[in-house]
């Protein structure tokens, strides 16, 4: 795992996002590329240069969140780009080659009865990047336990487990893998990716309504420092991705939420 790439806007959680980022990339050994996209609507009698003037301001707004943080002698750079967030991801993506994304899990301005705000629920619902969602105010301690929670056990996205198999890796984590089946579990379900099984410390399954359900009756028995998901094409997750928002109701995590493509 070598980049890692921050999208913060103007949120006041910014600063604590970044900073579990910095712990996170220090054990990790990777850099950190702290990001803010902007785009302009056009207008009559635009100022020359404007993208330009306005790139500037924000790399001094992205500047004064990284100059509140300890960077712990990791590399820290900050870019600036020009349109939506999900392209400008993709761009830097092609350039650099990320391997992690975290993100702040909502806005300031954004109900308390949403977990998932519009940007961060983008980046998850239509990057093929694995993606690490902080909480507010969640404070960084190193990863000892994951609750990998799944209904299907196939994973045919290649590369998929990587960021998994790493952290497990680094920081010697226990991984507690648990299967919950739902009405729609089929056969072919129930055949658990060999990568995946030899990951897991223990295994556990129940049968529940939804994904949400299971994990909610699993969390504190193993009380993880990361639930670990995967973002697939069917079931439960597609239709909790279809909005950019993801309310609590529908999923709620208060430990940093390892969002991984499980399929093409």
């Amino acid at each position: 795992m070598k980049n890692i790439l921050v999208p913060i806007g103007a949120s006041k959680n910014a600063k604590n996002t970044l900073q579990y980022a910095i712990d996170f990339a220090q054990v990790m050994q990777a850099d950190v590329y702290v990001f803010r996209s902007f785009s302009l609507a056009p207008k009559a009698g635009a100022i020359i240069n404007v993208d330009s003037i306005v790139a500037r301001e924000q790399v001094a707004n992205v500047k004064e969140v990284v100059d509140q943080v300890d960077t712990k002698n990791v590399s820290v750079k900050i870019i600036s780009a020009k349109g939506g967030v999900v392209d400008s991801i993709d761009a830097i993506n092609k350039e650099l080659g990320i391997d992690l994304i975290i993100v702040g899990q909502r806005p300031n301005d954004l109900q308390e009865s949403y977990f998932l705000g519009r940007t961060p629920g983008s980046i998850v619902k239509k990057t093929d990047i694995p993606v690490l969602v902080i909480p507010e105010g969640y404070a960084y301690k190193p990863i000892t336990k994951i609750l990998t929670a799944i209904k299907s056990g196939v994973v045919s996205k290649k590369g998929s487990l990587v960021p998994l198999q790493k952290i497990i890796k680094t920081f010697n984590t226990e991984m507690h893998l648990l299967q919950v089946k739902t009405k729609a579990f089929s056969a072919e379900d129930s055949e658990i990716n060999v990568e995946l099984k030899a990951l897991a410390s223990s295994y556990s399954s129940s049968e529940n309504a939804t994904l949400f359900q299971g994990v909610l009756e699993h969390l504190n028995t193993h009380n993880p420092d990361v639930i670990c998901v995967f973002r697939r094409k069917r079931g439960f997750f597609k239709k909790l991705w279809e909005q950019n928002t993801i309310k609590k109701v529908d999923f709620e995590s208060r430990v940093p939420l390892l969002v991984l493509k499980g399929a093409e």
